[in-house]
């Protein structure tokens, strides 16, 4: 029978692994067919005029350039059958090489799951990648080769508007959720049925722009570069990342478009990365405002020569390439290992063998409306919800969620509760049936409660406007009921690319609302949707309960109706600190302890404080509630001096002390004491999502070895140093169970 298998497995397997193995000397043949400027065009990347996301350069007669082999990739077309035309154009071309369909598909497609930094909140990486595996089929089923995504930049500022398109604050969290998304873009392998190329962005460094602001510089050590910023694109190269995109900023005065130590030497030198590299919208010509490179015919050299194969809407490469290259500024190895990196990644998806194979309308049709994948999307939003607070009253008490169905008066005050699109988030996708198919949440709550209830709705205020002409009719409505669900947050394009905020601040009148409510002396529920962390401490002083929402994507509604009347208990934590206000960002957990370090919240005097504000968060990373309690025993050790070939094992006894079942995130971190490079006060080294019955307990086990140890030295040299450590278990980065060990060497 085992013969019977191995010979089943090598008529089946062998010509396509054979096949992948010809694809170099294919790639060979055919680029010594090429002309400089069909290289060239393999190289150069527009955006359909009709779906832009940035900035168009006028292309002339574009489909006529595609006949002529100058163009090798688009962005931004969607759709079965306009892909096709598309492709039959390019297959009219002289060597017949097929287009690259690429498109922003962040977190979803037809179906849209929550913003990836609400995703990041479940803390469950198989859901995530569940995600973006359901978005890989439905956008492959449209045509689309390529997704932009995952963006695996590292946040720690809330001002940066890109935070919501990412993971968060930490680099631990952050590269085991690249490595889900890659893993589900990519599904079983690029050339498997409905897999798209994913897209590690942006390299490097882009989430430290300096004062949040979109496309600003960076300026850092390269020791935190390594240490902090670049761990989730290695994860997302380990993980066979097929491409990687460039970022807007400089990093040390250097464009990123145009550093070589970024592409040449890490990438594709240290790390040995196969794949290609795609600039981001226009950034190699940004390089002239930058005031680094002279001309586009100057930019496009210098990005060749850094390492950026693919021109995307900057015009750079097919205008001057092919000329550099033959006046000796440009080698032409370098062209030809760009275009080889390209080519082979069109043969690896198997359109230079099959050029329509993702271009078809009945496929696209079966996914366009499929309610497992709705289903699902219901249920990962669900996840992502973090539970902040929850008294019976302002000042304490039981719990005030989850609410009955029956025997209750809710009204429901806010602009969000009957929104629709809201819920979509930025980088989403708007189709022309949204209202009919996006549930409201004042809907949902409505079908869920019994003709015992009552329900009463008003809007109070827009998200973004300075009309307080509805508030009388919120404080009429609000005075007739038992409860206030208080819906607030942000505009759906208030967080995302280019959308940097100095005032972090619930926007308009709405903090104005929330105190006209507060007023009456009724318990709160605050609901905030948002695709960043916000500032509302004036709010949640008055509120009983509050539930962070972020932007939960098609099915928010009914996700957030099953939280609120306990269908769901919430498990969401948060994957970045969230400030008392914008006077402390950047704030994270695992800061660096200095000379003179925070006491406490009383004695400001002479150490790293301020004198008019705690050091503390408003909520510190890691941190979510549930309808039911978790109680921490003491840490136990197998030994507590480990020596450098052992396993340090640690254990902890996690028991559900409440009424409910539910999820318990147990986080694990670390802290060394002492070393020639001064080290975080935490670090977070792995996490477990479990489901506890209630009175259930349970022992969590993680393990810990030398290689989580290690750290960039001064002089680079990654490294381990042995010594005491800090071994810290609990709920969230804040509230933790310790034991000292001692590491030998």
């Amino acid at each position: 029978m085992k013969i019977f298998h191995c010979v089943i497995f090598l008529i089946l397997c062998l010509p396509a692994m054979a096949q992948k193995k010809s694809y170099p000397a294919r790639v060979d043949s055919l680029l010594a067919l090429m002309t400089p400027e069909e290289k060239v065009g393999q190289l150069h990347q527009i955006s359909s005029p009709f779906a832009a996301t940035g900035p168009i350069t006028p292309t002339g007669n574009f489909q006529q350039q595609i006949r002529e082999g100058k163009i090798g990739s688009m962005l931004n077309v969607t759709g079965a059958s306009r892909t096709r035309q598309l492709q039959e154009i390019a297959l009219q071309s002289r060597l017949k090489i097929p287009l690259l369909f690429g498109q922003d598909v962040i977190h979803g497609y037809r179906t849209t799951f929550p913003v990836p930094l609400g995703e990041a909140a479940s803390w469950n990486l198989q859901t995530i990648e569940q995600a973006a595996r359901i978005a890989a089929v439905e956008a492959s089923a449209s045509g689309i080769h390529w997704t932009f995504a995952p963006m695996v930049d590292i946040g720690r500022d809330p001002r940066w508007g890109r935070v919501m398109e990412g993971a968060g604050e930490d680099p631990w969290l952050g590269s085991k959720i690249a490595e889900a998304r890659v893993r589900g873009f990519q599904g079983k392998g690029l050339g498997s049925i409905a897999s798209l190329m994913a897209c590690a962005k942006h390299f490097a460094a882009y989430g430290a722009a300096l004062g949040g602001r979109d496309y600003n510089s960076v300026d850092m050590s390269e020791r935190q570069l390594r240490e902090l910023y670049l761990p989730p694109f290695k994860a997302a190269v380990d993980a066979g990342v097929a491409t990687l995109m460039n970022s807007f900023n400089d990093l040390n005065g250097i464009p990123a478009t145009g550093s070589a130590l970024l592409q040449r030497k890490i990438l594709k030198g240290e790390w040995d990365f196969k794949g290609f590299v795609v600039s981001d919208w226009g950034s190699i010509r940004e390089m002239q405002p930058h005031g680094f490179a002279a001309s586009l015919e100057d930019a496009a050299r210098i990005a060749i020569l850094a390492g950026s194969d693919l021109d995307m809407e900057s015009r750079a490469y097919t205008q001057h390439l092919a000329s550099l290259v033959q006046q000796g500024k440009v080698p032409i190895s370098l062209l030809d290992d760009a275009v080889r990196r390209v080519l082979i990644k069109k043969y690896e998806t198997g359109i230079m063998d099959d050029p329509f194979r993702y271009c078809d309308i009945a496929t696209e049709k079966q996914q366009f409306n499929n309610e497992v994948n709705l289903d699902a999307a219901q249920s990962i939003a669900s996840e992502s919800i973090v539970l902040l607070k929850n008294n019976s009253s302002v000042s304490g008490g039981s719990a005030l969620l989850p609410l009955a169905t029956s025997g209750q008066k809710i009204a429901m005050i806010g602009p969000l509760v009957m929104a629709k699109k809201e819920h979509l988030g930025f980088w989403s996708f708007d189709w022309p049936d949204d209202s009919a198919r996006i549930k409201t949440v004042g809907d949902a709550v409505k079908q869920r409660l019994s003709e015992a209830s009552d329900f009463f709705y008003a809007r109070g205020c827009g998200l973004n406007d300075t009309d307080t002409s509805g508030f009388a009719e919120a404080v009429r409505v609000a005075s007739q009921a038992d409860i206030i669900v208080l819906y607030l947050g942000e505009e759906r394009a208030m967080s995302g690319e280019a959308k940097s905020r100095s005032n972090l601040h619930l926007p308009g009148v709405q903090e104005v609302l929330a105190e006209r409510m507060a007023a009456l002396g009724k318990p709160i529920v605050l609901m905030l949707g948002a695709g960043r962390p916000l500032v509302f401490e004036k709010p949640a002083k008055k509120a009983s309960a509050i539930l962070y929402t972020w932007w939960l994507g098609t099915r928010a509604g009914d996700a957030i109706a099953d939280v609120l009347f306990g269908k769901i208990n919430p498990s969401g934590k948060l994957p970045m600190t969230f400030p008392r206000t914008e006077g402390q960002i950047p704030i994270f957990y695992n800061y660096l302890n200095t000379g003179r370090p925070f006491k406490n919240e009383t004695d400001h005097n002479y150490v790293s404080a301020y004198i008019d504000l705690p050091n503390s968060p408003a909520y510190p990373f890691g941190f979510g509630l549930s309808y039911t309690q978790f109680k921490y025993g003491a840490i136990a050790v197998n030994t507590e001096r480990p020596t450098e070939t052992g396993t340090l094992q640690i254990a902890i006894p996690v028991t559900n002390t409440g009424k409910k079942a539910g999820y318990e995130v147990v986080q694990l971190y670390i802290r060394d004491k002492v070393a020639s490079t001064v080290r975080p006060v935490k670090e977070l080294k792995g996490f477990k999502k479990l489901w506890f019955e209630p009175g259930q307990t349970k022992e969590v086990t993680f393990q810990l070895t030398t290689k989580d140890l290690y750290f960039y030295a001064n002089d680079l040299a990654y490294i381990w140093e042995p010594g005491e450590f800090v071994i810290m278990v609990g709920t969230d980065s804040d509230n933790v169970s310790s034991k000292k060990i001692t590491w030998l060497k």
